[in-house]
């Protein structure tokens, strides 16, 4: 089988190349990344330059078995037009492509960011509506790309179309892309030592599911081989993070705040640019179900390695310790010196690193 991966150098990216490097199944892997290819090389691999919002495609995906689309922009939160650009108008470029090179199946990354609001406490399945969250940038724009897949899978009906919900997805070394994405260069990454945070703030209805990359990365493998793999599918693992599992694994306390007081602070603060994370991201985390993961264990035969509380220690060692990877995205030293190039941007701006 031959496999194109856009977004391949990312966090999901660099894990699932390891997971298809390892499936004799697989004898060719194309990575597809906007920047100048990585040094890191697995076997099988071969590395493409093109972005997905304004390069040819469709030589790229000529003579695959299946295309995985993972190409996605978190920042710059400050101008939607970029994301807009690639998130959406990218997507929609590669299912296009992936329509007329004659591919035979295409798979989605997806979001539980995709799914209408939902009490936590009641999990949903994949039959659950996906209207988003309008106050959430990532939300509206996973939405419009599942618009976008079910467009394509009505425009190409040969095609194989699957899409997977992941919760939050961490490894370790995704620490420092992580961290800039949602922390920025004041976020120093030792401020994760459990000594320095007495309490974590507990809010009703902040609650999520976590995964660990290489589970996620296991569940798109299996949707790459798998010839009856269609629809969508939940990706997360139990049980689901609130405060107080917060709280145990800081060593804190949790305490309980009002929703406007910390929307509050969190706005105030993100337009004083000290961060880049605008508050739809905190309605998002307010708002989101947690999921049923039964479609994927019963039809596909996944699951997860990693617990969710392992998933969170690794994630937070990983941080503590500056990890990174091989790949532009996970080079712990992207923000250059002092995280100078993170400032540059405004802190959540057009950000030259991701260029």
């Amino acid at each position: 089988m031959k496999i194109v991966v856009t977004g391949a150098t990312g966090n999901v990216g660099t894990a699932l190349l390891r997971a298809l490097v390892d499936d004799d199944q697989i004898t060719e892997i194309v990575g597809i990344a906007r920047r100048i290819p990585p040094t890191w090389a697995p076997r099988k691999v071969h590395w493409v330059s093109a972005d997905v919002s304004r390069d040819p495609l469709e030589p790229h995906f000529a003579g695959a078995d299946v295309v995985v689309h993972l190409a996605w922009l978190i920042q710059p939160a400050r101008s939607t037009v970029i994301t807009e650009r690639v998130n959406v108008e990218g997507s929609r470029r590669v299912f296009q492509a992936a329509g007329q090179a004659g591919v035979g199946a295409l798979v989605h990354a997806s979001s539980v960011a995709a799914y209408s609001r939902a009490d936590p406490m009641e999990p949903v399945d994949e039959g659950w509506p996906t209207g988003g969250l309008a106050s959430s940038y990532y939300s509206r724009q996973k939405v419009a790309a599942e618009r976008l897949l079910d467009d394509t899978a009505a425009r190409f009906p040969e095609l194989r179309i699957a899409r997977a919900r992941p919760g939050l997805i961490f490894q370790r070394s995704a620490a420092a892309e992580i961290r800039r994405y949602f922390g920025g260069p004041l976020v120093p990454g030792w401020a994760a030592r459990s000594a320095l945070v007495p309490f974590v703030p507990d809010m009703p209805g902040l609650v999520g599911q976590v995964v660990h990359s290489d589970d996620v990365a296991e569940l798109y493998r299996l949707l790459c081989v798998t010839p009856t793999a269609e629809g969508a599918y939940n990706v997360a693992t139990s049980p689901p993070v609130d405060a107080a599992v917060l709280a145990h694994l800081l060593h804190a306390r949790p305490r309980r705040l009002p929703r406007s007081v910390v929307r509050g602070l969190v706005k105030t603060t993100y337009l004083a640019r000290l961060h880049p994370v605008s508050p739809g991201w905190l309605d998002l985390g307010l708002a989101a179900p947690t999921m049923l993961t039964d479609r994927a264990r019963n039809e596909l035969g996944w699951h997860p390695v990693h617990e969710a509380g392992a998933v969170l220690t690794e994630f937070m060692d990983g941080l503590r310790s500056g990890a990174g990877g091989r790949t532009p995205p996970l080079d712990p030293h992207a923000g250059g010196p002092l995280r100078v190039r993170e400032f540059l941007t405004g802190v959540g701006g057009p950000n030259p690193i991701d260029r």
